[in-house]
């Protein structure tokens, strides 16, 4: 598969290995289990220090020079007025494009208090996963062997989960894209067992994470997100999505439409329907009746010169308690209105000089 050319991220050959997740190895995350050989990594700073370090490094020649975490309030070179944008009227959402600087932290419009994200948790599951067993562009990684937890849990509706085999064997690939594609929480928990031993010990590692990255007002209790206690805010979760962005094989797997079903009767499609149109190209859907519907996303759109910039945005705690069906509905559809905003701005912006 080619993989996604994201502006202001390398996106063809090995990535650079400052842009890996953090290493499990890193004294701030739990232990690492035996296993191959590991590609060496710088591990991340906190927050904003990480990204600093990074640009000082010139590593990143395109991304913004701003800090890691986005502002909590509109954001504008100079004091100048922030754009206005159709931000969604309920829960919370927070929006910043690449490589402009102050003026691309565009801000977060609702209160930032933690809510349930629901499947939105499995952007850090991925994360932890790629950093504990790191894959090149086009490489299948190790196997996945389908334990009986994960071939038994029910198909009844309730949860959203992928049809397994015990004993099936699946590349680290293909569980990721089971995972983040049509987002089976069997999966999640799965590959929790797989990385750490039990979920419980993998949820560890999982905040750990978070800490690391300054995700301050965040919370995991599970791998999957189904448990309503899983909750962070959508400035947090913003920091996640610029971190999980940059990792090559993270980027290809949430841009795909569809991934093939492991007995191979077919295909099951992304839930997250905005891929392909208004630039977006990721990331994570997630649904639930305490969650409501939320979206981490990605897009890129061309600035006034006809440059490529890479939009990211999360919405959370839209339509909560009204139902998955509905909140993930209202949370794609909010979305698109304020993506579509954002890229009318930036069709009138000029880069400058950063």
């Amino acid at each position: 598969m080619c993989p996604v050319r994201v502006p202001g991220v390398p996106g063809t050959g090995e990535p650079d290995p400052a842009l890996r997740p953090p290493s499990q190895d890193d004294p701030r995350l739990s232990p690492r289990r035996p296993g191959r050989p590991r590609l060496p990594r710088t591990a991340l700073a906190i927050g904003g220090l990480a990204l600093a370090a990074v640009a000082g490094l010139g590593v990143f020649s395109r991304l913004t020079s701003g800090s890691a975490r986005p502002s909590t309030g509109p954001a504008a070179a100079g004091g100048a007025a922030a754009p206005s944008l159709p931000w969604p009227a309920q829960g919370q959402s927070s929006v910043l494009v690449e490589g402009l600087g102050e003026r691309g932290e565009l801000g977060a419009k609702g209160r930032q208090t933690p809510v349930p994200i629901a499947s939105v948790a499995k952007v850090m599951t991925a994360y932890v996963v790629l950093g504990d067993h790191p894959l090149r562009a086009g490489e299948a990684g190790p196997t996945v062997l389908v334990d009986r937890e994960a071939a038994n849990e029910p198909l009844s509706g309730a949860e959203s989960t992928v049809p397994v085999i015990e004993g099936q064997r699946l590349s680290e690939r293909q569980a990721l894209e089971l995972l983040l594609i049509p987002s089976g929480n069997n999966i999640a928990r799965m590959m929790a067992r797989w990385d750490a031993g039990s979920e419980g010990a993998f949820v560890k590692k999982m905040n750990r994470a978070a800490r690391a990255l300054g995700m301050d007002h965040t919370t995991y209790t599970g791998a999957s997100g189904f448990e309503a206690t899983t909750t962070s805010t959508s400035t947090d979760q913003l920091v996640l999505a610029r971190q999980a962005m940059r990792d090559e094989v993270f980027r290809s797997v949430v841009a795909e439409r569809s991934v093939e079903k492991p007995d191979g009767s077919g295909a099951l499609p992304n839930t997250n329907t905005l891929l392909g149109t208004d630039g977006v190209i990721g990331i994570k859907t997630g649904s639930s009746t305490p969650a409501g519907g939320a979206l981490m996303w990605a897009a890129t759109a061309p600035d006034a010169s006809g440059h490529e910039r890479l939009v990211l945005g999360v919405v959370l705690h839209q339509r909560a308690g009204a139902g998955a069906a509905q909140g993930l509905e209202a949370g794609l559809d909010n979305s698109r209105v304020l993506i579509e905003g954002v890229r009318r701005w930036l069709s009138t912006t000029e880069p400058g000089t950063h």
